[in-house]
């Protein structure tokens, strides 16, 4: 019978898998085996603070339901789902970088016409127009890409953070035309705190950290035959941009919201007052 030592317990773990295991799966458990008991020799765990370990994990799930993922809050703020997209997402020069999907996305938004105004219905917030291209990496449109766009509220919630919100409120899919081109009505995107009601939220508090991140508009942006792009657009200015609660702020995905006080913005609907302005152009690469 063999005895088990701090120095050999990770290698009886991995020999105990069968020799008919997946490939990938062994690869992955045996480096997920060997780096936890490293971890836990490394610091010298205590059972203390072992089990306070299975409890903040075990709450973490117990939070999860169909509105809110408390598991995707904690590999956000850990930094794991931006190292895992910049793996899974080199992309070429001209393509458009990605970042986090984030938990707040939602299967279903209307495909609306160009020039919908996706905040009507919503109140406070200041009006903006957003508008560019869908190009490939050699410059040339991207006729009939969809672009999948959603943002949080004034209030500085999602809709699916609301009860009594109605369904899909600051959500639409949008088609480029025949130059590539997509335009929109909203609203300026705020900043706002994630979710720290629950144990991301108390780590980020034992850890000194802030819970913000900084303004932006989300966006999937997708066309048959190239490589789907999740991303992005954040204001310029924003206080939080370097301190990002989910590290997924990009330099090339900073954009201006310039004022504008015409009579009509640059799609000719009439303007009530100042307005902003919001152009970016996106890249996708051939998949």
């Amino acid at each position: 019978m063999q005895e088990f030592t701090e120095q050999n317990l990770a290698d009886a773990v991995v020999d105990r898998m069968s020799s008919q295991t997946d490939p990938r799966l062994r690869q992955v458990m045996t480096s997920l085996i060997n780096h936890l008991h490293a971890f836990v020799r490394e610091v010298e765990l205590n059972e203390a603070e072992w089990m306070q370990a299975i409890e903040f994990l075990t709450a973490t799930g117990q939070l999860c339901d169909d509105s809110r993922q408390e598991f995707i809050l904690l590999s956000d703020t850990l930094g794991v789902s931006m190292l895992v997209d910049a793996i899974n997402h080199r992309r070429p020069r001209g393509a458009t970088e990605n970042t986090v999907l984030g938990p707040f996305h939602v299967d279903g938004a209307p495909v609306c016409e160009l020039g919908t105004d996706i905040s009507r219905g919503i109140e406070g917030g200041q009006p903006a127009f957003v508008s560019g291209r869908v190009l490939d990496e050699h410059g040339a449109p991207v006729v009939g890409a969809l672009l999948d766009v959603w943002q949080v509220r004034p209030d500085r919630l999602y809709d699916v953070q609301d009860p009594e919100s109605p369904e899909m409120q600051l959500r639409a899919k949008f088609r480029t035309d025949a130059d590539g081109r997509y335009y929109f009505h909203t609203i300026v995107p705020v900043s706002y705190p994630i979710p720290d009601d629950g144990p991301v939220g108390r780590m980020l508090t034992a850890l000194g950290r802030e819970p913000w991140r900084p303004a932006h508009m989300h966006f999937i942006v997708s066309a048959d035959g190239y490589a789907p792009v999740t991303t992005h657009l954040f204001v310029r200015g924003d206080p939080y941009l370097e301190s990002d609660a989910v590290f997924g702020v990009k330099k090339s995905l900073i954009v201006d919201f310039e004022k504008s006080t015409a009579a009509a913005a640059p799609d000719g609907a009439p303007m009530d007052g100042a307005f902003y302005i919001a152009e970016y152009d996106f890249g996708l690469a051939r998949s």
